[in-house]
């Protein structure tokens, strides 16, 4: 998941143009800095010298925002050699820390698995993300958030040019809206930020993975809360089972490492 709640949420809602670009170089350069410091914490190494304790075995390397919707996705499927280990959600408050964080998890558990792919959009690391894993030949599920892989590609870029000024919601968000957005950005104790904070968008779409009367009552709730209309959309697990399915094959030809 990308563009999680910050403390900058309302400005960067707000900028555009020359703004947004000079915004997104200066987390692309932090992203390098921190990438690079943590390439060299995590080891040198980035290719196996010996062959994993458990080849047939797949890990999937997730942010922990959309741990639960792939491991319904790992059910559905019935792929019992697949595992999950998740990479904290708070880490969309520091982008620049992902990749990083990425690249040490794969390299503590190449020794172990035949077969590591990532769970993760771009998440607003400038691209920083996909040079991790292209160094350490791994590849990732398409699309720049998970708002894209649970709307599906097109399907979002439609709805994202025909309001753009849109606030999105997914079954996490929802679930956690009052500790990411209310106590998280401190309108508990400050509901007058809100329209600083939300003030420039002009909706709020839930994309709703999993059915729940609950999950809907709460994003209603929340949407007035925001002052905004809400539209739900059911996208169940979007592009999830896909991407799980044509991974999940048991053992692997090609040595991981090798890019994909």
């Amino acid at each position: 998941m990308t563009d999680a709640p910050s403390k900058s949420i309302g400005r960067l809602g707000r900028r555009g143009g020359r703004s947004a670009r000079l915004a997104t170089r200066a987390v692309s350069t932090t992203s390098q800095v921190t990438s690079d410091l943590e390439a060299k914490r995590c080891g040198e190494s980035s290719l196996p010298h010996t062959s994993p304790t458990h080849p047939d075995r797949t890990l999937v390397i997730a942010c922990g925002a959309v741990a639960r919707e792939l491991l319904a996705a790992i059910r559905l499927g019935g792929f019992t050699h697949m595992d999950v280990a998740g990479i904290p959600a708070k880490l969309h408050n520091r982008p620049e820390k992902i990749p990083g964080a990425v690249r040490c998890k794969i390299r503590a558990s190449r020794p172990k698995y035949g077969r590591i792919v990532v769970l993760y959009g771009d998440c607003g690391t400038g691209g920083m993300l996909d040079r991790v894993l292209a160094e350490e030949g791994v590849e990732r599920i398409e699309g720049a958030h998970c708002y894209a892989f649970y709307a599906g590609l097109d399907s979002f870029e439609a709805m994202h040019e025909a309001q753009p000024a849109t606030f999105y919601l997914t079954d996490y968000l929802v679930r956690h809206f009052e500790a990411l957005m209310i106590r998280g950005l401190g309108l508990d104790r400050h509901p007058e930020l809100r329209d600083a904070y939300f003030g420039n968008y002009r909706r709020i779409v839930y994309l709703a993975q999993l059915p729940s009367d609950d999950l809907d009552t709460k994003a209603e709730a929340a949407a007035k809360r925001l002052g905004l209309p809400l539209e739900i959309r059911r996208t169940g697990l979007g592009l999830l089972p896909d991407f799980v399915a044509r991974r999940a094959r048991k053992g692997t030809t090609a040595a991981q490492g090798e890019r994909t």
